[in-house]
């Protein structure tokens, strides 16, 4: 009777095991991955609410390079590259080129302390439910996405970035 309790056991956990083998592999090189955007693709289009409460459409930004950058207060590099970004966006705004900070899932209060803290000039917006974040296919931040003037995805970063790399960042999308 124990013998056959442990086989049931073990061939469960082996099921257990096995299956998730498989989930794993067929998510990783199987899955449809339309919810991940990559350089190369057009910019899927969003509206989110910025801190003023107005409504900000990427759409509205075609013609202007655009570097959008999603982040969140308790990211420490996020903290680091936020001033760097509001510099080069004060110098490259009148270029054509626009920053839009994507706030990941946080209250208005606390991106808004975060963006007066840092004396943020560029537009703030509020993923509040994660649709659009998700929707780019972002995991850990801070990443950028690069998009030129035609909504066409240049680059994307997954790193902290200098104040350096965000001015080569900036030239780069320049219409």
């Amino acid at each position: 009777m124990k013998k056959k309790n442990r086989l049931i056991v073990r061939t469960v956990i082996l099921a257990i095991v096995f299956i998730a083998v498989g989930y794993t592999f067929y998510t990783n090189f199987f899955a449809n991955e339309s919810g991940i955007v990559q350089a190369g693709d057009q910019a899927p289009n969003f509206i989110l609410t910025d801190l003023e409460g107005n409504e900000v459409e990427l759409e509205d930004y075609r013609g202007k390079g655009v570097f959008l950058n999603f982040w969140a207060t308790y990211c420490e590099p996020c903290k680091d590259e936020m001033p760097a970004m509001d510099k080069k966006y004060k110098e490259y705004k009148e270029k054509g080129v626009e920053i839009l900070a994507v706030n990941v899932s946080e209250p208005k209060l606390t991106a808004e302390s975060f963006a007066d803290r840092y004396n943020l000039s560029f537009p703030v917006l509020l993923d509040k439910s994660n649709d659009v974040t998700n929707h780019y296919g972002v995991g850990p931040i801070p990443v950028t996405f690069l998009i030129d003037k035609d909504g066409k995805v240049v680059q994307k970063t997954e790193a902290s970035l200098s104040e350096k790399v965000i001015d080569s960042y900036m030239k780069q999308i320049q219409p």
